[in-house]
This record gives C-alpha cells, structure tokens and sequence, in this order.
C-alpha cells in the first residue's frame, strides 16, 4: 500500500504521524511511504532519516496525498488539507468531530474513510490511542497553570508549592480520568493543594488509595463545582465523553465566583471544552480573559513538547497503522470491534454514533459498510 505522511500545518503544529523507525517497517513490509520534506523536522526527525529508511520524500503535501491511498496524520486535517484528499482515501488521525461541523461536512463531502485515534477501543474499553496524548496533556496542565499563575503571565502571583509560612495554591482538576490522573499527579508533586473531582466512586476510591491525604476528593456535583471553583487559583478541566462534546462543568454565571486572575486550563478544549467560556486557542495566541479569569485553550497543548509526544504517540498508533497498511481498511476493522470503533466517515456516511448526535446528523452503523 502507498502510505503518506504529509507536515502538520496546523498552528505550533511540529508533531509528525510517522517517525524514520515507523517507516523502516512499513517498507521492509513491502509498502511504500511518501513523507513530505520536512515533516519530521519540528520533532527531530531529519529527512534523511525518513530517506535512509527507505522513504520516499515529496516537495509539497499535494504529492503526498496524491499518491498515499492511506494518509497518517497527527491533527484534523485542515480545510485545505481536506479538499486535497479524494474519495476513498483512508485517513488515520485525530479527528475530534463532535465540536466541528465543518470539518465533519467537508469529511463527508470529499467520501474520506476517516479513522480517529480518539475513539478506538481495546478490549477492556479503553482508549489507547488518546492515552498517550492525555498523558502528556494533563502532566503539562499543571506545568501551564503553574507559568500563568505567575503575575508578570496575567495571574494572581501564586506560588504552586508556596514556602514555608505562606499556603500552596489551590489546585482543582474536573474529571479523574487520564488526563486529570496525570494532572494531579504534577500538581501534588509541585506540592499544591489539590482537590479532584469525578462522578465515578470507584475512582474516587482510587485515587485515595493511590494519594492519600496528598489530595481531597469530592463528588462532581454542581454543588461541589461551585464550592471548589470559589477557593482555587487554578481549575484544570479535565473531562472527556469518548467522541461526543465534552459536558459543560463550569458556565459562565459561575464563573464568576472565581478569584481575580486565578488561571483555568481547559485540556477537554479538543472536544468542545467544559468550561462554557472556553474557546480554541493556539500555542501563538493561548489565552485570554473572561469575568477576570485567565482562560488557556490550546487545542494541541502536546504540541509543544513535540519529540516526547511523537514518540509517545507513535509508539501506540504503529499498531494500527501497520493493520491498515497490510490488511486495507476494511479488514483491520472487521477484525476488531474496537478498532472499528475508530470508523467516524466513509463514502459521505458518519459512524461515529456520538458525533452524529452531537451535530444533529444521521448516523450509519459501521459494521454494515464492511
């Protein structure tokens, strides 16, 4: 099969959907990979690495996606990406359609077979290729929170850890999942007072037992929203409907119970956000202010640490990918539910059951297009 990796154009973008060791396997499989020049590059993968694997490289993306039948990315793809791609052409990406109709139509319109790393499944109903990426996310969260709480960045001048005589800051995280995990689990080490919140019991009782008095944890009800949101300096929002919008936690009436300049950090901002003030930002331009609290949205955050994320996030997509290549779409997926689960368009029909009931779409049970 023609496999194309083509460079991401999305802002501060320097992630790359495939690495030299990805592409050594793939062609001594017998495929072909077309990576465009410079593709690697932001993550410190040199063309000629891609070349000395055996690689064929191309001068623009118009060449990659002309002769790739299956396209690897990192993030959706552009509207100008989208209207270069042709009918039946795999794409393998993140997609996060549910807050993107135009993304969505364009998906549709173009006939793409689009498979989503964000809503593939293993077998105990995980989401191992959104993993590595929450991983990365929720860890920088309270890296993030931390640079903007400081005065001279637009926050309240506080000191995650505080010192001796002086309190840490109030950490709240919203949603106990990967994301939130990893995020508690920077924050405490920076020595903050970190409350955590999530509908699930079970995980509550997790994190007490792998945290102990470290942190506090409560029930996410509106309530308990609103009381933690009135003491924090800083709110990471951390909660996730695999493929749907993210619920709204936080609204704007309540937002205004929040200190001056504490800081929020809306990682759930790829899927819509939970904070209902929360817009896509970029790492150019990544935040701003709304009822005196300083919103940070950045719809790529493991973008900035793109060797660590390209690594990490390769290392769980190959799998799959070396599936597709080998076997063609339709029999990677036939062969496991959960990866069909990843199925969002073909042939101008969704399939993603979410997704279509967040946009107000009709939906098209996958399994029936294999």
């Amino acid at each position: 099969m023609n496999v194309g990796c083509p460079k991401e154009i999305k802002v501060s973008e320097n992630r790359v959907g495939l690495t030299p060791g990805g592409a050594r396997s793939l062609v001594a499989a017998g495929h072909r990979v077309l990576v465009q020049k410079g593709a690697g590059e932001g993550s410190g993968f040199a063309d000629a690495e891609y070349a000395a694997a055996g690689a064929d490289l191309a001068g623009s993306a118009r060449e990659v996606f002309d002769g790739a039948e299956l396209v690897v990315k990192v993030k959706e793809p552009q509207a100008v990406e989208i209207a270069a791609m042709h009918l039946g052409q795999v794409l393998f990406t993140y997609l996060h359609l549910a807050p993107d109709p135009a993304q969505t139509r364009g998906l549709l319109e173009q006939g793409i077979t689009a498979i989503a790393y964000e809503t593939i499944t293993d077998a105990a109903g995980r989401l191992p290729l959104l993993t590595p990426m929450s991983e990365v996310a929720g860890r920088m969260a309270a890296h993030v929170g931390a640079f903007y709480l400081q005065e001279e960045n637009g926050g309240r001048g506080v000191l995650m850890g505080g010192v001796p005589g002086v309190p840490p800051a109030n950490v709240v995280v919203l949603g106990a999942g990967t994301v939130g995990h990893n995020a508690i689990k920077v924050a405490a080490g920076m020595g903050a007072r970190v409350t955590a919140l999530d509908k699930s019991l079970p995980t509550l009782r997790y994190l007490d037992d792998v945290f102990g008095n470290r942190i506090d944890t409560l029930w996410s009800s509106e309530h308990h929203v609103e009381e933690a949101i009135a003491r924090a300096d800083l709110v990471i929002g951390a909660v996730l409907v695999p493929g749907a919008h993210a619920p709204r936690i936080v609204t704007r009436a309540m937002l205004k119970l929040m200190k001056p300049r504490s800081v929020v950090v809306d990682v759930a901002v790829d899927q819509g956000g939970c904070f209902e003030t929360t817009h896509p930002t970029t790492h150019a331009d990544p935040v701003y202010l709304v009822e005196d609290v300083l919103h940070y949205a950045v719809a790529n955050m493991p973008g900035a640490v793109p060797r660590t994320s390209t690594i990490a996030l390769t290392n769980a997509t190959f799998p799959y990918l070396f599936q597709l290549a080998s076997l063609g779409w339709k029999r990677a997926l036939a062969s496991d539910p959960g990866f069909l689960a990843g199925l969002n368009t073909h042939d101008g029909k969704l399939t993603c059951r979410p997704v279509a009931e967040s946009l107000g779409l009709p939906f098209t049970e996958a399994a029936t297009l294999l």
